[in-house]
């Protein structure tokens, strides 16, 4: 796993996330919120189970406190305001990325849990799965999303990579 593959799967992630969110603003409010079958309750839930893991995550490699009480906590309840939180945390995200030399992917993160719980796991394992996580939830609400009647995107790495190869070869990246 090399600074590039993890500095890859964040523009990705910020691209899934931007694709996602633009269908979902497609969607009427109630449909958004509408309570279905998933572990977190809706689309709304959903999109804001993720950004909540993210942000504890993120505090435990900032070494800085989350301000997360809960795994289904709502953060924002109005989408607006939930995608730009959303666009501002898939930044830190990159930043945070780009940021790291090759050995800090290497060294073991010392954090804890939300019920206090100490471990030790190596960053390039922490930033493995919060990318993994984030594709878990975003598939949960593309599911959803085909309930509804918007179409969901297609959010496959696949997709993400000929889009910037395409960008790269006609000189817009």
């Amino acid at each position: 796993m090399t600074p590039e593959y993890f500095r890859t799967l964040a523009r990705y992630n910020a691209w899934a996330n931007r694709h996602l969110y633009d269908a979902c603003a497609a969607l009427p409010d109630a449909e958004f919120r509408k309570p279905r079958q998933v572990f977190f309750g809706s689309i709304l839930g959903t999109l804001n189970h993720v950004l909540v893991a993210d942000r504890a995550w993120l505090g435990r490699l900032e070494g800085v406190p989350s301000g997360i009480a809960a795994l289904d906590q709502i953060l924002y309840e109005d989408l607006a305001d939930l995608t730009a939180a959303r666009t501002t945390e898939d930044t830190r995200i990159t930043a945070l990325v780009d940021g790291y030399g090759a050995g800090e992917f290497g060294r073991d993160l010392v954090y804890r849990t939300m019920v206090g719980t100490e471990h030790r796991t190596p960053v390039a394992w922490v930033l493995s799965h919060l990318f993994n996580h984030q594709t878990h939830h975003r598939g949960q609400a593309h599911g959803l999303l085909s309930q509804t009647a918007v179409p969901p995107p297609a959010l496959d790495l696949i997709y993400f990579l000929r889009e910037r190869e395409a960008d790269v070869t006609a000189g817009r990246a």
